[in-house]
């Protein structure tokens, strides 16, 4: 398959890399990779349609959860053609423009998931630590405000990279290390001077991700200080509570992205099953994950969806 593709010609057409070596066994591979998809699909929907028709859910903080669902749920749909695609044996290859749009939705999306873990962050902050101007604060018109502001940070400026690729000189073997497209992989590919690609994307992840990191954790320090200044145990146990699913939705995001960093980084020698593995598990992990821990762990979520599955059972 690797000989069918010439490295001197600039086709528009790139080959996907499933998991080399277990072809025969792609239909049993699939199997797990669609119940995570349908899982990804029906848990965010589940979110939205619960906070939507739940009237007493119209606040700060499930309208910021309604972005982060929102936000995994177009994740999934981003990639689930290729990846399913490959699986299902029905695609191989896709085309420049595709998968530059495809790059373009899913580097979107990480740096939109990463601004509303931000938002979430600040939001609990106010909640705890001026819990008196939290209504006043965080008005509709505001968080509409700040809605827009993320749609903005997360699409605007890996516009001008991404434009780029479209004029690359891919000279170099046209197969992609994943069953997506990244813009890192399709730099890998290009002959053509990437020096603007490069430092631009290194600084759009260090003013986007690695900022949102260091804000996320010094708005827990506040949170952490004002909340062991409360007298009341009960209340301490009350305000860390209303923060743990927020602090494993950070994690199950960050974790992911650290480990295929550091897989991409050190882990040339492992085998390339485990890299496409780990672009996997950081495209899947945190849209899988976040329905179900916002479910288990915040309360009017939780009974809203029992009351609404015992109606349907009923």
């Amino acid at each position: 398959m690797i000989a069918l593709v010439s490295p001197s010609t600039n086709s528009s057409s790139f080959l996907l890399t499933g998991f080399s070596g277990l072809e025969q066994q792609y239909p049993w591979i699939s199997v797990p990779f669609s119940t995570i998809y349908a899982v990804v699909l029906l848990g965010n929907c589940l979110v939205l349609y619960v906070i939507w028709t739940e009237p007493s859910l119209h606040q700060p903080m499930f309208y910021f959860l309604a972005m982060l669902a929102i936000t995994d749920l177009c994740m999934g749909l981003s990639t689930v053609n290729t990846v399913l695609g490959i699986l299902l044996g029905l695609i191989q290859k896709i085309s420049l423009d595709s998968c530059i749009t495809q790059a373009y939705f899913i580097h979107g999306l990480s740096f939109m998931e990463s601004s509303v873990l931000l938002t979430m962050a600040f939001d609990r902050y106010i909640a705890i630590c001026n819990p008196l101007r939290y209504s006043s604060i965080l008005t509709n018109s505001r968080i509409i405000k700040i809605g827009l502001t993320i749609l903005g940070r997360s699409f605007f400026f890996i516009t001008p990279p991404i434009i780029c690729l479209k004029y690359f000189h891919y000279c170099r073997p046209h197969i992609l290390s994943h069953s997506f497209c990244l813009h890192q992989d399709l730099l890998r590919l290009a002959c053509s001077d990437i020096r603007f690609n490069s430092y631009y994307a290194l600084m759009l992840v260090i003013c986007t991700l690695l900022l949102d990191a260091v804000l996320i954790l010094f708005s827990y320090v506040l949170i952490l200080k004002s909340v062991l200044a409360i007298a009341s145990r009960e209340e301490r146990h009350k305000s860390f509570q209303t923060c743990i699913s927020h602090v494993c939705a950070v994690l199950v995001f960050y974790i992911p992205i650290i480990s295929l960093t550091m897989v991409h980084r050190f882990g040339k020698h492992l085998s390339p099953v485990v890299h496409v593995l780990m672009g996997n598990i950081y495209i899947l992990f945190p849209p899988l994950m976040n329905p179900i821990i916002y479910s288990v762990k915040i309360q009017q979520i939780r009974s809203r969806m029992l009351r609404l599955f015992s109606l349907k059972i009923c």
